[in-house]
């Protein structure tokens, strides 16, 4: 069976966990949608990358949910949240995925 890349499983994990706390206006249920995907995408990335890849890609994940808080102010929730999950992605990409 074909394995999800880590950069889909990440980028869906925040536009999920975004969605659902929208949609079902409860937060919470976000968190367990966003930390779900999170622990999936950290897996795949300590498997791949080991230790340093994984802390990195971990931080940046959670950056990406920070940081698209007050950028929404600016651009949009929408936005903020397509923007971070393909800086997330790209990177996964980069570091775990492509090869």
């Amino acid at each position: 069976m074909a394995r999800v890349p880590s950069s889909a499983v990440a980028a869906a994990g925040l536009v999920g966990g975004y969605a659902v706390a929208r949609w079902t206006k409860k937060r919470p249920l976000g968190g367990v949608v966003l930390g779900a995907a999170g622990l999936a995408a950290g897996r795949e990335w300590h498997r791949r990358g080991g230790t340093p890849a994984a802390a990195g890609l971990g931080a940046l994940y959670l950056a990406g949910f920070a940081g698209a808080h007050p950028l929404a102010k600016k651009v949009g929730a929408w936005p903020a949240v397509l923007g971070a999950a393909a800086v997330v992605a790209t990177a996964s990409w980069v570091v775990a995925d492509r090869a």
